[in-house]
């Protein structure tokens, strides 16, 4: 059944593509003729119309953008001599000597950095900036060191805790303090993107008003208050590597949202220096800074690279995320690296590359190191000459000791998820309760890969004959040719092309697909060059959603053989990292038949040349992000522990293509291959990039640097991505970039993504465009504010996280907070009321509405206020953490009680949310209130009047339509067979454990969802918003729902403004009601076809009863008849 498309506009585009803008004569013409045109007619008709009005609008107010914007480059080293004038005078064995610089300084030239790096001219820290942060009486007092004696300067250090005096002490601090001044107005004025301050003394141990632990003026605090006062900076984030904590840092900024401290550091029970219990994980900051320090507490010596990367990667990161820095600082102490004889840890130098890596996603990479401790002369050099490695984008090199983090630091990390798990809903994605006692997976044995030069370089291969392959029965179906042609358009557009290093495409041999593929499969599909049309489409109802012509056999061949190149292009040295645009994509394909658009399997194939050439059993790393499961890839490696397979993808409860339950979380391998299968199944919403940037913190990237992989293959599917017609999720393309440059951490870099689904040409441009930018070393983008993980996300995460915790000792991390999690709840006393919830209810129980204003669609309120929406709210203390979203607190527990009683403990949780099918092809099915649902509210609305407020604030649910993501630029979309009997589709049986099932050939366009039977859409619109005040009242000749487009005369998909009353055309057409809006500002608009109302700026539906004129108007004369009234 046809429908209204979404009018929604779409992002802006930074690429333009064909066809070309048509004249004003033809859309004349095209009016004349349009009662005479069919349907599909009028929508090739719009997509041949792309070029006008918005799409020039945006793309110059895009590419301006671009160019406009100064893009920050270069990394900064502050270094004086000066700083090594001072020195213990009654000591000269003290560890904190001269020596420390100057071999950090050497070896940094040894290797050629710093040739490479900006040199950035110190100068001291003024009086007035130190008073940032220290008392003026403590300055003073340093300040009269100057001009003391030897006995005087002993003297005057013994007040304090570990610290010697120098006549040159106080110049040099304040020359260090000044030179971390330097960098950060470099940076924050885009001068540079990071720097290194190699100074001395350090500073992380320094109170506001005394010396301590070698320390004379904190040099990051006073960065942090100057950011903040001189470059506006609101949020920023310190990371103090150091062995020793920054108590120093914890104290100035423990009761200051603005700027969050992460410390890890040995403490042993608080018997390693400085003796401090505020050094535990239990102090998290007092007042309005409850929730932003952070300590992570080493219970052990020992702790190595598995330790601190899966702290930085399940503790910090997500944390940081949520926070959203503008400006990270680095304590950059090296006596946590093997070897120093205060730290005894055995932290890799390549670690800290490895660490300093995953701090560049964060800021836009806006990092500032300060140089804090370190002891071992060599070990610290080498320790800040791989940083700064990082720092100049250099590729994260193999860490010698890859693994899983240890038991003690296991314990460590939970301890501290524990204590700041009230204040962050990025940690409240961990539930609680015991994972995993059993041994892990063996640890991988590094084998460094010797590579033939270093070059830096990322390769591309593009063949414009790959897009030969082509439907003859469907131009318009997703799998366009034109798929590959817009991205390397796009690339080209956005000088990403000339950046990259070509590299040739050819065609892959009958042997080299037998490394996947089974002979007679092959055969097959190398008989359809020779075949007529008619004997093809014969082949085609074979498989599941296959379409063949004469020439796909070929483009398979391409796109295999221009993997193969690649792969053998990174293995060998060449280019550090590859893209692959290429088609058809091949995740679908299994050993012995084609399947959803796949021939053959091309990652896959990749992945068994890779291991072919280097003669060996190369651990490669599949993560396929393609919004479909990849069955292929699954069933050829689920018995093989070379090749760790990650996927994450729509499930729905298997009703999503391929619909097997094959995809499911609990499928983790077979045989030797156990736990190297690792599903991400999302069930029952529109996932988007909270949720996969959880996925990746939380399992992603927690095993995969426990695999070690010595190449990472990425099946880059982009139909998760906003706007497309098939996934219907809304991930961005800054959340690829994202993900992308989280996997350049492993494999020391070498990355190979290929291009599989995706069927939003705007979209798909745009997100592999992000992704290549990475690849090429580029910052990755600022991601918006981020709504917490959507509860049903949190389930999925929680399942697979205990399925494969036996096999994965990275993901035994626990909450003890989340095991007895309480819900908060203020009762008609103001008493507070404790209620122990087991987590998995929790996340099932219906959400207590706020009264007024409701959330956007698609979008969900946070369970709780957390620190950072508290400082955005000026809210001076923190909301206690379980407590409800709503500022309203007259919930009672009564509402509590009444939800739980609710809740079916027979369904799954999917059940209880809203479904998020996605409509496909226009296909959009009335809603049925369900008999048994509607049986329930009868029997219990008198007890539950909180649900009664509730559907009072709602409204009537409106009918099925699609978020405004859904269906973002789908007019660049044909989907052909959009009104595929649901008998049929519902007729056909699963055939085994082949891995898809045999439904319509267009499943896997249009898409199923079992709901009992029936397959229903549902988004649940405003009932308020605050353009509502804009409708003016109907025409007094009423509305006519049959008018065409005023603009190009098109009869279907039609909106009428409720602003001015001009009809015009919808987003499967010509958009003309897109760019009505974006010219007019008029915010609300109507369908024709099912009278639902969308505002633009609220991205929004909206059910009011200030809207019921319009719609009983609209009514009346589609119906005959008039509707209900508003309430």
């Amino acid at each position: 059944m046809d429908s209204a498309s979404d009018p929604t506009p779409p992002r802006p585009k930074n690429c333009t593509g064909f066809p070309q803008k048509p004249s004003h004569n033809s859309k004349r013409q095209s009016s004349k003729q349009s009662h005479k045109q069919s349907l599909q007619e009028t929508r090739r008709k719009g997509r041949m119309d792309r070029g006008k009005g918005e799409d020039e609008m945006t793309n110059k107010l895009k590419n301006l953008d671009l160019k406009c914007k100064q893009k920050a480059t270069g990394t900064g080293v502050a270094y004086s001599d000066a700083f090594s004038r001072f020195h213990c005078l009654w000591d000269t064995s003290h560890s904190e000597c001269p020596e420390r610089v100057v071999t950090i300084v050497k070896m940094m030239e040894e290797e050629g950095l710093l040739s490479r790096c900006v040199q950035v001219e110190t100068r001291a820290a003024s009086e007035d900036e130190l008073s940032l942060v220290h008392t003026k009486e403590y300055i003073d007092r340093m300040k009269s060191t100057q001009k003391m004696t030897v006995e005087e300067l002993k003297s005057v250090s013994e007040d304090y805790d570990s610290v010697y005096l120098h006549p040159e002490s106080f110049t040099c601090a304040c020359l260090g303090a000044g030179s971390l001044l330097q960098l950060v107005d470099k940076v924050m004025t885009s001068e540079l993107l990071n720097g290194f301050s190699v100074c001395r003394p350090p500073g992380h141990h320094a109170h506001a008003d005394k010396m301590n632990g070698y320390c004379m003026f904190n040099n990051l605090a006073v960065a942090a208050r100057y950011a903040q006062k001189h470059h506006a900076v609101q949020r920023v984030l310190i990371v103090d590597w150091d062995v020793h904590h920054g108590q120093g840092i914890q104290y100035i900024f423990q009761q200051d949202p603005s700027v969050l401290y992460f410390s890890v550091h040995r403490y042993e029970g608080g018997s390693f220096w400085p003796h401090m219990p505020e050094s535990d994980s239990s102090a998290v900051g007092l007042g309005a800074g409850q929730g932003y320090n952070i300590n992570l507490p080493w219970k052990k010596l020992g702790m190595g690279d598995g330790d601190y990367v899966t702290a930085f990667q399940r503790l910090l990161l997500p944390i940081a995320y949520e926070f959203q820095p503008q400006l990270v600082l680095v304590a950059a102490g090296f006596d946590s690296v093997v070897g120093d004889p205060k730290g005894e840890m055995c932290v890799s130098p390549q670690c800290c590359s490895v660490l300093t890596h995953m701090l560049m996603g964060l800021a836009e990479g806006r990092l500032v190191f300060a140089l804090e401790g370190g002891y071992n002369l060599q070990a610290t050099a080498a320790g800040a000459c791989a940083s700064l490695k990082a720092l100049l984008g250099d590729p994260c090199p193999h860490l010698p000791c890859p693994g899983a983090p240890s038991e003690s630091g296991l314990k460590s990390i939970s301890d501290t998820v524990s204590a700041l798990y009230p204040f962050w809903t990025s940690l409240q994605t961990l539930e609680g309760g015991p994972l995993s006692e059993k041994e892990s997976l063996p640890s991988p044995v590094c084998v460094e890969i010797k590579l033939e030069s270093s070059s830096l370089g990322t390769g591309l291969v593009y063949d414009q004959r790959m897009m030969e392959h082509h439907n003859m029965w469907n131009s318009h179906h997703p799998e366009l040719p034109q798929r590959i042609f817009r991205i390397f358009s796009c690339h080209e557009n956005l000088g990403l092309v000339t950046r990259c290093e070509r590299i040739p495409a050819r065609l892959a041999t009958e042997d080299e697909l037998m490394l996947c593929h089974g002979s007679a499969h092959i055969a097959t599909i190398k008989s359809t060059e020779q075949m007529k049309p008619r004997d093809l489409h014969r082949l085609c109802d074979e498989y599941n959603s296959i379409y063949i012509s004469n020439e796909s056999y070929k483009c398979a061949l391409l796109a295999a053989g221009a993997c193969f190149n690649c792969a053998r292009a990174v293995l060998t040295g060449q280019v550090r990292n590859a893209v692959a645009i290429v088609r058809p994509p091949g995740h679908h394909a299994e050993s012995d038949t084609a399947c959803g658009f796949c021939f053959f399997n091309t990652a896959a194939l990749t992945a068994r040349y890779a291991q072919s050439i280097t003669h060996e059993a190369l651990r490669v790393l599949i993560v396929d992000w393609d919004v479909h499961h990849g069955n292929g890839t699954q069933h050829i490696f689920e018995s093989d522990c070379s090749v760790l397979y990650i996927s994450l993808h729509r499930y729905e409860n298997a009703t999503f293509f391929p619909s097997s339950e094959d995809a499911n979380y609990d499928k983790v391998g077979q045989g030797r291959g156990t736990g190297y299968n690792v599903n991400i199944p999302w069930n029952g919403a529109k996932m988007g990039d909270p949720e996969y940037l959880a996925a990746f913190h939380n399992i992603v990237m927690p095993v995969a640097r426990e695999f070690a992989p010595e190449l990472v293959l990425v099946s880059a599917g982009f139909d998760a991505a906003r706007g497309d017609p098939l996934g219907g999720y809304q991930v961005t393309p800054e959340c690829y970039a994202h993900l992308t440059h989280q996997l350049l951490s492993l494999a020391a870099g070498r990355v190979l993504i290929i291009l599989e689904g995706g069927y939003n040409l705007t979209s798909i441009s745009e997100s592999m465009a992000m992704c290549t930018s990475m690849l090429l070393g580029d910052t990755p983008p600022l991601l918006p504010p981020l709504p917490p993980p959507h509860p049903n996300a949190t389930l999925t995460i929680n399942n697979v996280l205990r399925v494969h915790a036996p096999y994965w000792r990275s993901l035994r991390i626990q909450s003890k907070a989340a095991v007895s999690f309480a819900s908060h709840m203020v009762c008609q006393h103001g008493a507070s009321v404790l209620i122990s919830v087991p987590e998995s209810l929790r996340l099932s129980l219906p959400s207590l509405k706020p009264k007024g204003k409701r959330p956007s669609a698609g979008k969900k309120s946070p369970p709780h206020i957390t620190p950072d929406q508290r400082r955005q709210q000026s809210i001076p203390v923190m909301t206690s953490p379980a407590s409800p979203a709503t500022a309203q607190e007259d919930s009672g527990l009564d509402e509590l009680t009444q939800g739980l009683c609710l809740l079916d403990l027979s369904t799954s949780s999917s059940a209880n949310s809203s479904p998020a099918s996605v409509p496909v092809g226009g296909a959009r099915p009335k809603v049925k209130p369900s008999p048994q649902r509607d049986a329930m509210a009868m029997q219990e609305v008198s007890p539950l009047k909180v649900m009664e407020r509730d559907s009072e604030e709602d409204g009537m649910k409106a009918e099925s339509t699609a978020a405004k993501e859904e269906k973002q630029l789908a007019s660049e979309v044909a989907v052909g067979g959009a009104a595929v009997a649901m008998d049929d589709q519902q007729s056909c049986e699963p055939e085994g454990a082949c891995g898809y099932t045999k439904k319509s050939v267009f499943e896997l366009v249009c898409g199923t969802v079992d709901m009992g039977g029936d397959t229903m859409y549902v988004v649940e619109p405003l009932s308020w918003c605050p353009h509502l005040d804009s409708v003016r009242p109907v025409p007094p000749g009423g509305m006519d729902v049959f008018r065409p487009c005023e603009e190009c005369g098109a009869e279907m998909e039609n909106w009428i403004c409720l602003c001015c009353y001009k009809v015009l055309c919808g987003r499967f057409v010509n958009e003309h009601m897109v760019t009505h809006s974006q010219v007019s500002g008029h915010a609300l608009v109507l369908s024709f076809a099912d009278l639902s109302v969308w505002c633009y700026p609220c991205e929004s539906y909206v059910h009011n009863k200030m809207l019921y004129e319009a719609k009983n108007s609209a009514h009346l004369t589609k119906f005959g008849e008039e509707i209900p009234p508003i309430n």
